[in-house]
């Protein structure tokens, strides 16, 4: 894989992984709630409102762009198990702004993940 096309792989995981991370503080910024008919417009207007989700959306946008143009470049069985580093990143993000919980588990699992990321990409 070229730089060009690692770019484009890479910058897309980026976007993907920073799609979720605004999604996830755009529902801590809303807080729980059950979509029932009777409060459908009023949470789905939070929602649609809501700047982090906006954001959120927005990357997911940006990242498809982004996405296409490295799949026009590099096979699907290389690029789609990239996305995997998402993952990671995610991990690690949520641990250090959300404060969610790396277990050892967790850890082994990302481990894994890395391994095999990496035996893809250079296969």
């Amino acid at each position: 894989m070229n730089p060009v096309s690692f770019s484009l792989i890479l910058t897309g995981v980026l976007l993907n992984a920073a799609a979720q991370l605004l999604l996830k503080a755009g529902t801590n910024a809303v807080g729980h709630f059950e979509f029932q008919l009777g409060n459908l417009i009023p949470i789905g207007l939070k929602l649609a409102l809501e700047p982090h989700i906006l954001g959120g959306l927005a990357c997911y946008a940006v990242s498809l762009v982004v996405w296409i143009m490295g799949l026009s470049r590099v096979p699907v069985s290389v690029a789609y198990p990239m996305l995997s580093i998402g993952y990671v990143i995610n991990a690690f993000v949520a641990w250090q702004w959300f404060g969610e919980v790396l277990s050892a588990q967790k850890l082994a699992g990302i481990g894994f993940v890395v391994v095999g990321v990496f035996l893809v990409a250079r296969s």
